[in-house]
């Protein structure tokens, strides 16, 4: 079995959220000009705060990482640490779903 670099899986992730409506994101570059702790990829879809902490499948988060994903979480966003582009559609399947059924909600109240 491969084991992919985490910047493969990222770059995987990237060329899929391009394929999506009303899906703004980026990659967030580490190092002296960025911030330590802030996941991979920023993403806002369809008015939502998204981040993926992207890993290979036998890592984890750091503690400050971890110290990170709580705050964003905390303050109403939504994190999900990923390991492929799979689990990422995954994700926004069931996102999807949940939208649909708030719009349909609406339409009905």
């Amino acid at each position: 079995m491969e084991r992919k670099l985490e910047s493969k899986i990222t770059a995987e992730i990237m060329q899929y959220l391009k394929t999506l409506d009303k899906c703004f994101f980026w990659k967030e570059h580490g190092g002296m000009y960025g911030t330590v702790g802030i996941p991979d990829i920023i993403c806002c879809y369809h008015g939502k705060f998204l981040a993926f902490e992207v890993k290979r499948p036998v890592e984890r988060p750091t503690k400050l990482q971890g110290k990170t994903i709580k705050d964003i979480q905390e303050a109403g966003g939504i994190v999900y640490v990923v390991n492929s582009v799979d689990d990422v559609k995954k994700y926004f399947e069931s996102l999807n779903k949940s939208l649909c059924r708030k719009k349909l909600k609406e339409v009905v109240s």
